[in-house]
């Protein structure tokens, strides 16, 4: 602990049981291996990963994790699921989660970002029904940053602004948090918390980068893509600010925000962000120039700034000072310590190195606090 900064708590987590939706993807693989890491009894729920590299099954997370393969919108098989799994812990990390694939598939983005979350609680609410009330429970819905109604203020969203959505995803995740707000004060209101011993929180993270990502239309995974062809990516929107971090940043504090949760009921029952410091709060350009510093070549990508593409946001940071203050969280790794560990991930990935014991190496620096060199210095 720095400076009053409190960390993950491993031996929470040993033996509990958690279910996860969505850890078939980016950063539902990487809590998937911290959780086992620490000792924790997790089950997933998923659909399949793709058949091209994934990280679910590069860690051998196939063989690992008890898994129900299946959709969010099937509501039966994730009651059932869910029943069976009879969990202390509950991430939802399940979603559509990319702006520009939400203006093509709006439908799809809706019912799995909102009807996914109501099938959710339902699945939770049920199984609670079925057994006398014996422990704490929590439940934490990962949406995104974009939730708030973006008004391109130079300053950061804080939890109590409005929420809006521009585009179908920003807006369905929006829709999400509602469903939470409604189903805690519905079923789990905090006021009869000695009854039912589940809490329920949201937590909004930024712009989330790290080794194993390899969507469309994310910037690293793009870049590397890049790298690896030798042509030259095409940067739409290099003006545009976001708050980047390393996944583990958010990841630590989804599960210090579940560790109150069970330990102090209602009262962290609420919306929260995590971010980086303000002075990562950088522009895309900024980040891609980082990345070249490191490998020392810039010539992966070309600036071609568009009015054709789909609106998104140009501003956007998030004030994180309530989980700084309530949750003693903070961001560990710099921008430039950030875009270091993600390289490294992907240089380690094309020599073929064991990439679950490599995820595990990574989280373990990040809990000691370890950082490289600037890149380029």
């Amino acid at each position: 602990m720095e400076n009053g900064q409190m960390s993950v708590n491993p031996s929470f987590w040993r033996g509990k049981k958690v279910f996860m939706t969505g850890h078939t993807g980016f950063k539902g693989a990487w809590l998937a291996v911290w959780l086992r890491r620490m000792g924790a009894d997790v089950t997933g729920y998923a659909l399949r990963p793709p058949a091209a590299s994934n990280l679910f099954e590069l860690c051998n997370l196939d063989e690992l994790v008890p898994t129900v393969f299946g959709d969010v919108r099937d509501s039966q098989s994730l009651e059932k699921a869910v029943g069976q799994a009879d969990p202390d812990v509950v991430f939802h990390l399940a979603a559509r989660p990319l702006v520009r694939a939400s203006y093509d598939k709006p439908r799809e983005t809706f019912e799995v970002n909102v009807v996914g979350t109501v099938n959710m609680l339902e699945a939770l609410r049920l199984a609670a029904g079925t057994r006398a009330v014996s422990r704490p429970r929590a439940f934490v819905n990962v949406t995104t940053d974009k939730v708030y109604d973006n008004r391109d203020w130079a300053w950061g969203y804080r939890e109590n602004d409005a929420l809006g959505g521009y585009d179908p995803y920003s807006g369905s995740k929006a829709c999400s948090e509602l469903v939470t707000a409604s189903y805690r004060s519905s079923f789990w209101n905090p006021s009869s918390y000695s009854e039912h011993l589940t809490s329920l929180a949201t937590a909004r993270a930024g712009n989330v980068i790290g080794g194993g990502d390899w969507a469309a239309d994310r910037l690293v995974p793009d870049a590397v893509r890049a790298l690896q062809s030798g042509k030259a990516m095409k940067v739409r929107y290099p003006m545009a600010i976001r708050p980047w971090q390393h996944v583990l940043e958010p990841l630590s504090g989804y599960l210090m925000l579940a560790e109150r949760l069970v330990e102090d009921g209602p009262r962290f029952g609420e919306s929260w962000n995590f971010g980086p410091d303000s002075s990562d709060v950088r522009t895309v350009k900024e980040v891609l120039g980082l990345m070249g510093d490191c490998i020392g070549s810039h010539s992966f990508y070309e600036l071609e700034p568009s009015n054709a593409n789909p609106h998104e946001a140009g501003l956007l940071k998030l004030d994180c000072s309530k989980a700084n203050r309530q949750l003693r969280w903070t961001s560990k790794w710099s921008l430039d310590t950030t875009v270091r560990k993600v390289l490294d991930w992907y240089d380690a990935y094309e020599r073929q190195e064991v990439m679950l014991a490599f995820c595990e190496r990574q989280i373990d620096e990040y809990l000691n606090g370890w950082r490289d060199p600037v890149c380029g210095s």
